[in-house]
């Protein structure tokens, strides 16, 4: 039976916001918080004037303080850059705008500060010295003033805290607003931006931490020891073999102290509902302060899977950071809890859904192939490939899937078979465009690639997942040998 395979998110190259009028009966009060750890893709639209291009995601930075950040870059949310009709375009990025405030009544003697953790660069890449991340008010006069801003150019792979006093008495009102904007590239994923712990609040010092929170972090390591995702029937085919017997993340501890912290971990199909696991460290761990510490817990084998499973591991602290006395108003439990899923279906995956820079052949008929592993003899439906809109628009182009035996542990020299399909992008930003052969591929040794090639330039750009734990599968060919890629 023919299977879809999904290749992973393979890297082979390599605005402005209008904000609308809102009453002032529905400002926020204070405190403003948030820090994005409950958000998916895009800013809540409980804190944030809808339509902003910040994509919200844990994989693309270093070092951040807790679960998910927002990013600003030269994609527009459905991953569109925001110029595709001039490579070298710059100018206005993402805007990421507050909902009204009401800091009526309130003067620079209450004490109000804004703070927040931000990083150039991360995973992505490096605003040059000419571009920017400005922050601005909104006075009772209707004018934006800038408030504080950052240029690009130094690396720096650290989170930085930046805390700010509102003093001016033009924002002392009911509807006071901030916003973030960035400026750079506009024709791709170009120019990184990071924030994380946006906070607002009265009665509040120039000495005052921002926060003092315990909150999950890192993405949870693959619950399978060679892929994000595979097809059921080749799982079961070997699943002790394929399982991971550990899965890991971390969680930072904001306080200045030692804390003792209880966790828990679970393992559960979101498709039968059945939980296969439910565990919780019988010691608590004794946090260090200002610091990040690791978290492991055992796997134990699913059994009974049918037909397709989705697998979420879940990780979460036991704290009563809600109840924290010097953020009352807030409940800082929602960083607490991490997950991430496992697709037991029908395809391949080596990503884990999120491309941190796109990378292409720069060369005519160059090839990068991807190594599989299977369990038994198979056959191939189609690829699933993340086409990156960059630079330009290559709608239409032509690329060249190919599916090539191994050779002493390396593709042959001849495909398989090869198949010419035309350029399209997926409706969203890492979304995949899937391309199926006309025949199915029999595929009967337990090792094949799957290769990307192009017949014309321009260059295609494919997203790349620059964290995964399984980048070793790549192989390229610019000539008449295939070569094993390193990065």
């Amino acid at each position: 039976r023919a299977m879809s395979m999904k290749i992973s998110k393979l890297s082979f190259l390599i605005t402005g916001l209008l904000v609308g009028q809102i009453a002032v009966g529905q400002s926020l009060k204070l405190p403003f918080f948030d820090d994005f750890s409950t958000a998916r893709r895009t800013a809540s639209s409980t804190r944030w004037v809808a339509g902003s291009g910040v994509y919200i995601n844990n994989t693309l930075t270093i070092n951040h303080p807790s679960i998910n950040v927002a990013t600003f870059d030269g994609l527009r949310l459905n991953g569109l850059p925001y110029v595709l009709t001039d490579e070298n375009a710059e100018g206005d990025t993402d805007t990421l705008t507050s909902l009204p405030i009401d800091l009526g009544g309130l003067t620079a003697g209450n004490g109000v500060y804004l703070s927040f953790y931000w990083q150039r660069r991360g995973l992505g890449e490096l605003p040059d010295a000419t571009d920017m991340l400005t922050l601005e008010f909104l006075g009772r006069d209707g004018a934006w003033q800038k408030a504080w801003t950052q240029s690009g150019g130094v690396i720096d792979n650290n989170f930085t805290v930046q805390l700010l006093q509102l003093t001016n008495p033009v924002f002392f009102y009911s509807a006071f607003q901030f916003r973030f904007r960035s400026r750079g590239r506009q024709s791709g994923m170009f120019d990184s931006w990071h924030i994380d712990y946006v906070y607002l609040n009265r009665d509040r010092t120039a000495t005052n931490r921002p926060l003092r929170d315990r909150a999950m972090r890192q993405p949870i390591t693959p619950l399978l020891r060679r892929y994000t995702a595979m097809p059921l029937r080749q799982f079961l085919a070997r699943p002790a073999a394929e399982f991971s017997d550990t899965v890991r993340s971390d969680f930072t501890n904001l306080f200045t102290e030692f804390i003792p912290i209880n966790s828990q971990f679970s393992i559960r199909d979101q498709v039968s509902g059945r939980e296969f696991q439910r565990d919780t460290l019988t010691n608590p761990i004794n946090a260090l302060g200002l610091s990040r510490n690791p978290l492991a817990f055992r796997t134990r084998l699913p059994t009974g899977l049918l037909g397709r499973a989705v697998l979420q591991t879940t990780f979460r602290l036991v704290t009563n950071d809600q109840n924290s006395p010097d953020t009352p108003g807030l409940d800082l439990t929602l960083n607490d809890t991490l997950s991430a899923t496992t697709v037991l279906d029908n395809y391949y995956a080596y990503d884990d859904g999120s491309a941190e820079t796109v990378k292409q052949i720069n060369q005519r008929l160059g090839r990068v192939a991807v190594k599989f592993t299977l369990n038994r003899p198979d056959a191939v439906r189609g690829v699933c490939v993340n086409i990156a809109p960059t630079r330009r628009d290559q709608r239409g182009q032509t690329i060249l899937l190919g599916i090539y035996a191994d050779v002493n542990g390396s593709p042959a020299a001849q495909p398989l078979v090869q198949q010419p399909f035309s350029v399209s992008y997926a409706a969203e930003r890492n979304g995949f465009t899937e391309f199926t052969f006309t025949n199915p591929v029999n595929v009967p040794d337990t090792v094949f690639y799957v290769a990307f090639s192009q017949l014309d330039d321009p260059a295609i750009p494919v997203g790349f997942d620059r964290n995964s734990p399984f980048r070793d599968k790549l192989f390229i060919n610019l000539g008449t040998r295939w070569d094993r890629v390193t990065d």
